[in-house]
């Protein structure tokens, strides 16, 4: 959630109440089975690792939208302090299921990191009127957005996502609900030290075969991809997806969104 720790105790718990009021009608209405995905709880938000069967290209082009409906509905007449925005972030890899405090697995620090960087909460920023930003990995774009056009491709921002205290940086697609965020109307003057903030730049759900964990690193083609797929044995995770096999492996693939 968007400014949940400028929030008063009694604005986050009220935000945490609409927060899950808000999933479970958009996954209702979608017919995901939200009851049963592994849910590891943040405060502001959370990872959802999706269970076997869920339709990865439902959850990254229909989620959004249903999110962002539901949420300015849910906004209309609220105070600004009282309004909830989401960054939603999704990805897909490799993930122990049975960890000792969590969820370990690159996909879930990758999906995390894309959730938090600076470019998705500047695109946020920018457009007022938009309550949901989703920010996707490579390889979920080339393999979901750009192959089946449920969501315009051309819509969506190729940033490089970096959180250089973290050292991290991966390719991404950022898009913004009713927002040609991609266009020539997105300012690119909102970051720190100059630097552009979606390009990290100074001048501006179905099945799935099991697929190997890769790097979010652009091939040679600029292709990438790291976590959400899912064919047979395959599962979804933090508003992500996963696969698996059956067994806690870490060969056993798992998406996380």
């Amino acid at each position: 959630m968007e400014r949940y720790s400028g929030r008063d105790n009694v604005l986050q718990y009220r935000a945490q109440l609409a927060f899950q009021k808000i999933m479970g009608e958009a996954c209702d209405e979608l017919g995901f089975d939200r009851v049963n995905w592994l849910i590891q709880q943040g405060g502001d938000g959370e990872l959802a690792i999706l269970p076997q069967g869920t339709s990865e290209r439902a959850v990254v082009t229909r989620l959004t939208p249903t999110v962002d409906r539901l949420l300015r509905e849910h906004n209309r007449g609220l105070s600004p302090e009282a309004r909830i925005r989401l960054r939603i972030g999704v990805h897909e890899g490799l993930v122990h299921l049975d960890g000792a405090n969590g969820y370990p697995g690159d996909a879930v620090v990758t999906v995390c990191r894309l959730v938090d960087s600076p470019q998705l909460k500047a695109a946020l920023q920018q457009f007022p009127g938009a309550a949901v930003a989703l920010i996707v990995s490579d390889r979920i774009y080339q393999d979901i957005v750009r192959q089946y056009h449920d969501l315009r491709p051309e819509h969506f921002r190729r940033v490089a996502a970096r959180l250089p205290e973290k050292s991290f940086e991966a390719v991404a697609w950022i898009y913004v609900p009713g927002e040609d965020v991609a266009g020539d109307g997105l300012r690119t003057d909102v970051g720190c030290d100059g630097a552009d903030p979606l390009t990290g730049h100074d001048d501006g759900d179905g099945s799935a075969q099991r697929r190997p964990a890769t790097s979010l690193r652009p091939s040679g083609d600029g292709q990438v991809f790291h976590n959400i797929t899912s064919h047979g044995v395959n599962a979804y995770g933090n508003g992500n997806v996963i696969s698996t096999t059956g067994s806690h492996d870490a060969g056993d693939s798992w998406r996380a969104y």
